[in-house]
């Protein structure tokens, strides 16, 4: 499984390209160590005017490598698109033979079998979907994992039932705790960090992507997360929500709408996630109790708390 034809043949300097390859293009050595070019890792180069994404980091990685290596953990991550928090700038390459191992400041190469399941995604080789999440479990938290598998699910690369069954074969304890809480219909990791803080703190799992209808059977409204029985909505709303005038306009008539139907709508910004989690879970429970359902101060986990900091 070779990873160089779909990026080098033929030779393009506006793809990633190993230092020999531009030679032989007929490009002298000291063009190539000149403004014209810039280097992305040692021994490979790419236009300069060319802004390198991801994805040319990926395929840089790969091509100091044999033909056999894959991209996988974080590398893999970014070739199918999910999200990855800050501070995974390393790529991950694995082999089969510790002999395909290439020294590289910016790889972490990882020797594994030759039975790992790999995929061809977007032109790369690359560990299967449900393998990046496995591999993930040992660089991620709890709560990141599950927005990737989150992702991963949106994106239809496998469904919950299959990333479960692989976890159980396959994955250590994170993924498979991990893999218990992903969902399908998700769609952005602050949807997953606002559904994992209100379940870590013991609340009852809200439903995801909750739809209302017209008698008609067009859609009326759609919630990011809600309790339909008790006519309960919590949403993540995004600095744009309040920028965009159509979406200012369209959350007016939804809040009337909502009255009239007797909907409870709990708002939560980035700030109830990121610096006030413990703010947010109490205006929830302050909602579901308005609507009778009991939460005793015994009924509540302090689980939460490794995962969302209070900053005041």
């Amino acid at each position: 499984m070779s990873a160089h034809p779909p990026w080098t043949n033929p030779f393009d300097e506006r793809r990633p390209f190993l230092f020999a390859a531009g030679v032989r293009a007929g490009i002298p050595p000291s063009t190539l160590r000149g403004r014209r070019f810039r280097r992305l890792m040692l021994g490979v180069y790419l236009r300069a005017d060319v802004a390198p994404d991801p994805v040319h980091m990926v395929v840089a990685a790969l091509l100091v490598h044999p033909p056999r290596a894959y991209a996988s953990h974080a590398s893999a991550a970014r070739v199918y698109g999910v999200p990855l928090p800050a501070g995974l700038a390393q790529e991950h390459v694995s082999v089969c033979r510790a002999a395909d191992r290439r020294r590289r400041e910016d790889i972490r190469n990882h020797v594994v079998a030759a039975s790992t399941p790999v995929v061809r995604f977007r032109g790369l080789p690359v560990s299967a979907p449900a393998q990046v999440f496995v591999e993930l479990s040992g660089l991620l938290t709890l709560v990141d994992l599950v927005a990737v598998g989150d992702d991963l699910v949106r994106r239809k690369l496998l469904t919950t039932e299959q990333l479960v069954d692989y976890c159980r074969l396959h994955g250590d304890a994170a993924a498979r705790t991990a893999a218990g809480y992903v969902r399908r219909g998700v769609d952005s990791p602050m949807e997953t960090r606002l559904r994992m803080l209100l379940v870590l703190s013991g609340l009852p799992e809200p439903k995801v992507n909750v739809k209302l209808f017209f008698e008609d059977g067009r859609l009326r409204y759609r919630f990011d997360l809600a309790w339909p029985e008790l006519k309960i909505a919590v949403e993540y709303d995004g600095r744009q929500h309040r920028d965009d005038l159509d979406q200012w306009d369209h959350d007016v008539t939804r809040d009337e709408w909502m009255d009239d139907a007797n909907w409870l709508r709990v708002p939560v910004f980035s700030r109830g996630i990121y610096r006030r989690p413990d703010v947010t879970i109490e205006r929830v429970v302050k909602a579901l109790r308005e609507r009778g359902f009991r939460v005793a101060p015994g009924d509540l986990s302090e689980a939460w708390r490794p995962h969302f900091p209070v900053i005041y």
